[in-house]
């Protein structure tokens, strides 16, 4: 007679683990030798912190961009601040997935208050003000994690999250609606959207998106549209 065995969730996740474990590990001394050739999710998961400001030229369907690259920390916005006063859009880009976070540099300050009081300063400022605003809250794959073990509204900073616990879309609502009300004025448009940079097919449809307001906004500050 045969018998029945039964395993536990926790087991299956213990298994999973394991197997992912063993799957990176084989991946990691893969990648150990000379003749490894990194694919494009390695390139799109590698970070390198930026420090100063890093110009890159790009050539997208004839029409030519030129891009800053500035480095967001509290150190580095002295350098760049107001370097940019003709540009002709500003993406600004937060992680929806560190607001349970501190600063590197500051540990007593939450990373989202600081990217929100950052994105009120430069959205208001005078030198960006005939400059497209973007907004990009970023990471939405580790903010999705998340939010499923962490309640927005234990943090201390958020305590006025008035939704029920681990919802991605009114976590994200909640943020994108704090950051829209830190702009003063009422004709600028904030455009924005929900990001994850490692996810290819995602950056491209937003990039389409962004590059086709950049233009359409340099046209009409140039005096060719309405």
């Amino acid at each position: 007679m045969g018998g029945c065995n039964s395993v536990s969730k926790a087991e299956l996740q213990a298994q999973a683990r394991s197997l992912e474990l063993e799957r990176l590990n084989e991946e990691a001394h893969l990648k150990e030798t000379p003749s490894y050739l990194a694919s494009q999710q390695d390139i799109l998961l590698c970070r390198v912190r930026t420090s100063g400001i890093v110009t890159e030229k790009y050539e997208i369907d004839g029409s030519n961009f030129e891009m800053y690259d500035v480095g967001g920390q509290r150190n580095e916005r002295k350098k760049w601040i107001h370097c940019f006063d003709d540009v002709t859009a500003v993406i600004f880009v937060a992680a929806l997935s560190e607001f349970d976070q501190k600063l590197f540099e500051d540990t007593n300050t939450n990373r989202m208050v600081e990217a929100i009081d950052l994105f009120d300063e430069i959205a208001n400022n005078r030198y960006f003000s005939g400059s497209s605003m973007l907004l990009f809250l970023n990471k939405k794959d580790l903010f999705a994690d998340k939010v499923l073990k962490v309640n927005i509204g234990t943090v201390d900073a958020f305590k006025d999250y008035p939704y029920p616990p681990h919802d991605f879309d009114k976590g994200v609502r909640y943020f994108l609606k704090k950051f829209l009300s830190r702009s003063k004025s009422e004709e600028k448009v904030i455009y924005h959207h929900v990001t994850c940079a490692t996810d290819t097919e995602n950056v491209q449809v937003v990039f389409n998106a962004c590059k086709d307001i950049i233009l359409r906004d340099n046209l009409k500050q140039s005096g060719f549209m309405d």
